[in-house]
Formats: structure tokens, C-alpha cells, sequence
């Protein structure tokens, strides 16, 4: 197979380049990883994360819930807030304050 840049050399670098077209200055990112174990999507953020700055009343599994949850992940804060609601209906303080 031949480089997917250069469309010349062997492939012999990840993203099915060749050797000098990994290595060349702004190539690599023009290519996305092809590995299955490739970060995609948000990253994968392991740390101590802040918890969110309000909780939500959104249902777990809703479309709405999940927007939380991308939003919350795009902000590196932890993915859930003591004060969600629950299949079993919204927390007390939730209820309080609306």
C-alpha cells in the first residue's frame, strides 16, 4: 500500500502514511487516526472534575439529559450533580425551587 499523502512511498507510520509524511509539519493532522483505540469524541478526562454549576430536571435517558451530560463533558466538569433528578421523579430541592 502506498502513502495516503504523498501518494509515493510505502506506508509504514500510522494513518497510513510513509515515513516522511508523518513527520512533516502539519501533515500528520490532516489525516485522522484509523486505530479502533484512537481518542475520538470529547476525550476520555480522568481527573478531579468540578462538580456542574446547577443540577438538572431532566429524566435519565431523555434527549434533554444527554444534551446536559455532552454539555457538562465539553466543560470537563463532572457528570452528574447530587441534586438531578431520578426515574423516581425530581429531587426535593428541585421541587423547592421551582
Amino acid at each position: 500500500m502506498v502513502c495516503r499523502h504523498c501518494r509515493k512511498a510505502n506506508i509504514s507510520r500510522p494513518r497510513r502514511l510513509c515515513w516522511c509524511c508523518y513527520y512533516a509539519p502539519g501533515v500528520r493532522d490532516l489525516y485522522p487516526s484509523t486505530s479502533k483505540y484512537a481518542r475520538r469524541g470529547e476525550g476520555n478526562f480522568n481527573g478531579n472534575a468540578p462538580p456542574p454549576a446547577f443540577p438538572t430536571g431532566a429524566l435519565p435517558g431523555s434527549p434533554e439529559k444527554i444534551a446536559v451530560l455532552a454539555e457538562r463533558a465539553r466543560f470537563k466538569q463532572s457528570l452528574w450533580h447530587p441534586d438531578d433528578a431520578t426515574l423516581a421523579g425530581p429531587n426535593l430541592v428541585l421541587a423547592q425551587a421551582g
